[in-house]
């Protein structure tokens, strides 16, 4: 690789309920940037599978669109998931929340027999096949366990999440907060993030591990 590494973020939302975990995906655009990396945001436009009131917690009754709303984090750079060309980028990272496991998927609802959103599969396989990395935070490796299948992999300490992964055939490994678990093979990093208690500097402190990670698999 020459040059400015370009890696595509996918959002899936906005707000850890429903949508992108705004944390997970703004420290995750900073570390990029910090280190050397240029990005561009992506989310499928489809309708939320729901809409939570983050202040109480309870189901609102309105619709929303996923790339609208992660227009909001994006500052109104985002590009609908199908736009997504693996061989325009360096890579691809998904930040967590709910809205992985709601909207990029099923695994909120459904676990093991969880569907995947067709822009995300493809985006997923298409950066597999062209041989650069994928990050996923927080609950995200859930979609590349139901996509990639026998992948290593963590979202922390929760052995029930972690007994559904494997169900899924990939290979958990327990990580605390900021450790990454990268398989070198399929140039997957990931990261518990939220899955775990944990204050915004852990947080930050993952993000920036798996930015890390992948940036040097990235020059393999």
């Amino acid at each position: 690789m020459t040059g400015k590494p370009r890696i595509a973020v996918v959002l899936s939302g906005c707000g850890v309920y429903d949508g992108a975990e705004i944390h997970e995906a703004v420290l995750t655009l900073l570390a990029l940037d910090r280190r050397g990396a240029s990005y561009q945001c992506f989310a499928p436009d489809i309708p939320q599978a729901h809409v939570i009131n983050h202040l109480t917690g309870q189901e609102s009754h309105e619709s929303r669109n996923v790339l609208v709303e992660s227009a909001r984090i994006a500052r109104g750079d985002v590009k609908p998931l199908r736009d997504y060309d693996p061989a325009a980028f360096d890579g691809i990272v998904f930040p967590g929340g709910f809205g992985a496991a709601k909207n990029l998927s099923s695994f909120a609802f459904d676990g093991p027999n969880c569907t995947v959103n067709p822009d995300v599969e493809k985006a997923i396989k298409g950066t597999r096949a062209a041989g650069k990395p994928i990050g996923a935070l927080c609950i995200s490796p859930a979609i590349m366990a139901k996509v990639l299948g026998g992948v290593e992999l963590t979202i922390g300490s929760d052995s029930g999440t972690a007994a559904t992964l494997e169900k899924l055939g990939a290979r958990h490994k327990t990580a605390g907060h900021g450790e990454v678990v990268v398989d070198k093979a399929a140039k997957l990093v990931t990261t518990p993030c939220y899955m775990l208690n944990s204050t915004i500097g852990q947080i930050a402190t993952g993000a920036d591990n798996v930015v890390a990670a992948m940036l040097e698999l990235t020059t393999r």
